[in-house]
């Protein structure tokens, strides 16, 4: 009988994983609506700039330069970007789940993930994700994003991790079939519970449901 190739890391996406998205269009839509900005302008602006930002070769500072202080605003840089912040939340069951496949299993745990400098220290300082991540490949550090196979390459590389021996959780199906191209098994994470499903699926089980 063949055995099953052991999971050695599991790679997973921050937004709507982890946490919630850090800064998506529903969050940018209720900044329009808190601070009267013109939805439609300010989400075209942001639509020019966004890559950019989110590769890390934009600052914090210069985007929202250019996608809302490109004209004198009744409110401050530091209350949109207090407002930003403030939108991420965490998901605790699975960051709970992580935690427990990581300790069981002595997984390496992998962020990949598409956020800007700022937004994505926040999110790690604020949610402690350093006491479970060992490598973040943000794409502001990387300076590359998701959909570009080489981010998923590079992680790999730095977790030292064969690609059969890799699990991708990510919310956006195309990512996962990106990563599914490269030979790393994925899951195209929905909820808490087809996830675990999955998981389990691959011999990531946790001792919670074991006993269960």
């Amino acid at each position: 009988m063949k055995r099953a190739i052991p999971i050695t890391a599991l790679f997973v996406d921050v937004g709507d994983v982890l946490l919630t998205n850090g800064w998506d269009h529903l969050a940018r839509r209720r900044a329009a609506r808190n601070f009267k900005l013109d939805w439609a302008e300010m989400e075209e602006r942001h639509r020019l700039v966004f890559e950019t930002h989110e590769e890390g070769k934009l600052s914090f500072e210069e985007y929202v330069g250019w996608v809302v202080f490109y004209k004198k605003r009744p409110f401050t840089r530091n209350q949109f970007r207090d407002f930003m912040f403030a939108q991420s939340k965490a998901y605790p069951k699975m960051i709970e789940l992580v935690t427990r496949l990581k300790a069981r299993h002595n997984l390496k745990i992998v962020v990949v993930s598409n956020e800007s400098r700022e937004v994505n220290a926040y999110r790690i300082r604020t949610f402690r994700l350093d006491r479970l991540v060992d490598t973040f490949i943000s794409s502001c550090f990387v300076h590359m994003r998701k959909p570009d196979a080489e981010i998923f390459r590079l992680a790999l590389d730095l977790a030292q991790t064969p690609a059969a021996q890799a699990v991708f959780i990510d919310n956006t199906p195309m990512f996962v079939q990106i990563a599914e191209g490269l030979g790393i098994r994925s899951i195209h994470h929905v909820d808490y519970e087809s996830t675990c499903a999955r998981l389990a699926s691959f011999g990531l089980h946790t001792q919670q449901e074991i006993q269960s």
